[in-house]
């Protein structure tokens, strides 16, 4: 069963800490097996990487067929259903709409002392997408991470995506398409990871790389950052809903399930005001995972890390789901816009019982790549300045020199930097040099 808290219980605080401290991650320690693997690619390159897919995939490629010819591209993506690539037209349509506003502006200004400053943006030259494979994988999630990496101007785009086995799913591949991908490779685990970091055979190294992945990727990730850029160390999925007494169980019950149903780990928590609706909730929730396609999951998942929460009132609400930080935030309220300015944590924020979680995974427009495991305290959801870096740019008149000059020699002879001073000293000795010359 999830846990039951409520805020008039007097260990309320303690009990709601420990549903805050509880670990979500996998146990297995995969860090060193990453290491291993990714110290393989980079010492032997796409023999390592064959010999990897192999062993992991049960598919064995050649130099020559690590990558999808444009042929088989096109058969696959022929097999798509016409209702599927409608569907899949739509997403793309509106996520390349949405992240298009995102594109920043550069900037220029002469200050008061005569110094004209500003800043300019320049996309990353090649960013590698990794998605995961076989039959299992997400069309959308190629969707949310090539569609900004395209906006921000990226030239080239490296896909890896794993198939078992040798399967592959045709949405994938026509994601791949629409989204503008270069290449897409067949390999897959922390190898991929190494292959774009480094680079073997035909895949060249990336300079970010962006994606999810199980726990190996993660830990890859995790390790070559710093050779590469990387978006997120993303932990599982997790949904909080924070709902009044006038809403629909079922449909509350069903968003819980609609992140549940990712994984085992997989977090679901209603904070509600109103016990009897969080007790109808509940129940709700079970009926659903009666008849449930992948209820075995949503059960560990709602069993394990599920919780329902009620709350003095809204307001405390919007507090402890801050506390949360959750990837995603349903706001079932009357007033969801007044309760929003009141929360200040949240990867994503859903208003209103119109509008589930389910819609921003695929077609609503903001990306469904999202800080978890509290992270939103501090970062944001995947966009198109993820793909772009920020180049400041200084031009100083020799009056602005002579006007803020004489300070940096100051700080730099504090810091008993001298060249640093002497840099500086050179050119205001002949500015006044100059100025004496003209009397």
């Amino acid at each position: 069963m999830p846990v039951f808290l409520s805020a008039q219980e007097p260990d309320f605080e303690d009990r709601f800490a420990a549903l805050l401290a509880a670990k979500r991650e996998a146990d297995a320690d995969v860090d060193e097996a990453a290491a291993r693997i990714l110290a393989d690619v980079r010492a032997r390159g796409v023999d390592a990487l064959i010999e990897l897919t192999e062993r992991f995939d049960r598919l064995r490629l050649t130099p020559e067929t690590l990558a999808f010819s444009e042929e088989e591209i096109d058969r696959a993506v022929a097999r798509v259903p016409p209702e599927e690539r409608a569907a899949l037209e739509l997403a793309a349509e509106r996520i390349a709409a949405y992240h298009r506003r995102q594109l920043p502006r550069d900037e220029s200004w002469t200050d008061r002392a005569g110094a004209t400053l500003g800043w300019r943006w320049t996309p990353v030259d090649s960013a590698g997408l990794y998605v995961p494979g076989g039959l299992a994988s997400y069309p959308s999630s190629v969707l949310m991470n090539a569609i900004p990496a395209r906006v921000a101007g990226v030239r080239r785009l490296t896909m890896c995506a794993p198939t078992p086995d040798g399967q592959v799913n045709p949405l994938v591949l026509l994601a791949a398409r629409l989204a503008g991908v270069d290449e897409v490779f067949r390999v897959g685990g922390a190898q991929a990871i190494g292959a774009l970091t480094w680079g073997a055979g035909p895949i060249r190294p990336a300079d970010k790389i962006v994606g999810p992945g199980n726990a190996w990727v993660a830990a890859a990730k995790r390790r070559v950052f710093g050779t590469v850029g990387i978006d997120m160390i993303a932990g599982p999925s997790e949904i909080l809903i924070i709902a009044d007494g006038a809403q629909n169980p079922d449909w509350i019950a069903l968003d819980l399930l609609s992140q549940a149903e990712h994984d085992e780990s997989a977090q679901a928590i209603l904070i509600t005001d109103d016990p009897a609706f969080a007790r109808a909730a509940a129940a709700a929730v079970e009926a659903r995972l009666a008849t449930l396609e992948r209820r075995e999951i949503a059960r560990a998942s709602w069993r394990d890390f599920g919780a329902v929460i009620v709350a003095r009132d809204l307001d405390h609400a919007a507090e402890l789901s801050d506390r949360v930080a959750p990837e995603h935030l349903e706001l079932c309220v009357a007033d969801p816009d007044a309760l929003a300015a009141k929360v200040r944590h949240a990867g994503a924020i859903f208003l209103g019982a119109w509008t589930p979680e389910a819609i921003g995974d695929y077609v609503g427009g903001p990306n469904h790549v999202l800080p978890t495991a509290r992270s939103a305290r501090f970062s944001s959801g995947l966009s198109v300045l993820d793909f772009m870096k920020r180049t400041t740019i200084a031009r100083m008149s020799p009056g602005a020199l002579a006007a803020i000059g004489p300070a940096a020699r100051t700080l730099a002879q504090s810091e008993s930097l001298e060249a640093h001073s002497l840099s500086v000293a050179a050119r205001l000795e002949a500015l006044n040099r100059g100025a004496e010359g003209e009397e």
